[in-house]
């Protein structure tokens, strides 16, 4: 059956990506300089995750839109997606704005959204969910994971990825019910970098101003506005982590712990001060070539990595949204030594609240302040950057405001934010073999503690 499907998946690959799209090619024909133009969609996704949202990175075509570059038309198309936002972008010469404006337009007003197209976009979604289950990389499970244990059954707490039961559900009329609820001007921005901004606005006016979209003009009726709630708790997930290699040599079995613990929306002051906390706490796997800018001065580094030879890994990360936000520390270590592990994250947590070095710091900021920058060389990111924030905020702070606003956090501001955090409840993802796994309340009580320990546990019989 698996390889059923994936000869299928790659047929239809293959079909899509060679297919000749003969009009545009005729319009597209000088691009020599590049711009980023995209349409930026706010949504919470509720209106097709209580069916499991269709998976559109992987069937770009059931939306009308290309994914590739191709040499013959100089244009890049691609589209990307988080819990809360949806971006379709473009790059090609700004020459050739009309017909771009024209084309994003067509993607997210008029998709096709053909019968051969969604069923072709259910056997993407059933690949992709197999190939999920047997990634050697957890990472973007434990992500959901600790999303559900925090947001239990509310907003960026409900799964992103399809339940299998619920692939044969998805539907045209699913899709434009959907569609309808959250494709309205007032969650759009049209966004470039690199063009002419009059331009830029004729173009919004000729191609998405009094244009009906393929669901009709029909009035939004379902449209979840809830607020997250931040509820913490427990996701487990008992498996097999023993033969998850992918050539001859075996990787070693390894139990995955997340634990978290609320922050802030990044419409809060506190935001920045999060940030630079995030980036001070740093980490990665126990292996790294070094080298300058890989952050092995970092706590998770000097306390974690380096002292206890037996992890595998142990990182900070960082998930902010318009109304809350995440920070929480992924770690890997062999099932037998689970406990330990635990402990040693929830110390890490505790000394958050503690003392700041003045150098530890001063360090986290540079090095928040050169990655901000150098993402920012990019016009593709430039153009995001744009997007995302005049989404959110209907405004755009500037590169030299947000050094700035880094350069004026203060130790102080790391030891509240990190204060305010440990007062609440922890959220917890585990992944692999959970004998050895602490239970919640104690967890929840380490964190309450003054030095992060977890209680002591006593048998009689072993």
């Amino acid at each position: 059956m698996k390889q059923n499907i994936l000869a299928e998946l790659l047929t239809f690959w293959k079909n899509w990506h060679f297919r000749q799209l003969i009009d545009l090619r005729a319009k597209m024909k000088f691009y020599l300089h590049w711009k980023s133009t995209g349409v930026f969609v706010t949504a919470r996704h509720q209106g097709i995750l209580c069916l499991g949202r269709l998976r559109t990175g992987s069937c770009p075509s059931c939306l009308g839109v290309c994914f590739h570059s191709s040499a013959c038309w100089k244009l890049r198309c691609e589209m990307g997606h988080t819990k809360d936002t949806t971006m379709y972008a473009v790059s090609a010469d700004s020459k050739g704005l009309d017909t771009v404006v024209g084309l994003l337009a067509d993607v997210v007003l008029h998709p096709r959204l053909t019968d051969k197209e969604i069923e072709m976009t259910r056997m993407a979604v059933q690949f992709e969910l197999e190939d999920l289950n047997m990634r050697p990389d957890p990472e973007p499970l434990l992500t959901e994971m600790i999303h559900e244990a925090a947001y239990r059954e509310n907003t960026v707490g409900l799964h992103r990825f399809c339940p299998t039961e619920n692939i044969a559900k998805i539907d045209r009329e699913v899709l434009h019910s959907y569609l309808r609820n959250y494709y309205t001007p007032d969650r759009m921005v049209l966004a470039g970098v690199g063009v002419e901004h009059e331009h830029l606005v004729e173009c919004a006016r000729k191609y998405l101003l009094g244009t009906q979209p393929a669901w009709g003009c029909e009035k939004a009726v379902d449209v979840d506005r809830s607020v997250a709630q931040y509820t913490g708790g427990v996701v487990k997930l008992e498996r097999d982590m023993s033969n998850v290699s992918l050539g001859p040599a075996p990787f070693p079995e390894l139990t995955h712990i997340m634990i978290g613990l609320e922050s802030c929306s990044f419409l809060e002051e506190d935001f920045i001060p999060f940030a630079v906390l995030n980036m001070m706490m740093g980490g990665g796997g126990s292996f790294s070539a070094g080298g300058p800018g890989k952050g092995m001065f970092t706590r998770l580094y000097l306390n974690v990595l380096n002292r206890h030879h037996w992890m595998y890994n142990a990182t900070s990360y960082h998930h902010s949204y318009e109304d809350t936000g995440l920070l929480c520390v992924h770690a890997s270590a062999d099932p037998r030594q689970v406990r330990e592990m635990v402990e040693i994250l929830t110390k890490e947590f505790i000394l958050m609240a503690g003392t700041v070095d003045v150098v530890e710091l001063e360090r986290a900021k540079t090095q928040l302040m050169s990655m901000l920058m150098m993402n920012l060389e990019s016009r593709p990111v430039i153009f995001e950057d744009v997007g995302r924030q005049v989404l959110a905020t209907r405004s755009r702070k500037l590169p030299h405001e947000l050094c700035a606003l880094i350069r004026s956090v203060k130790p102080e501001d790391i030891r509240r934010v990190a204060s305010q955090m440990l007062c609440r409840k922890p959220a917890v993802a585990a992944l692999g073999d959970l004998s050895h796994l602490p239970a919640y309340e104690h967890i929840q009580a380490a964190l309450s503690s003054r030095d992060g320990r977890l209680p002591r546990t006593y048998r009689l019989f072993r």
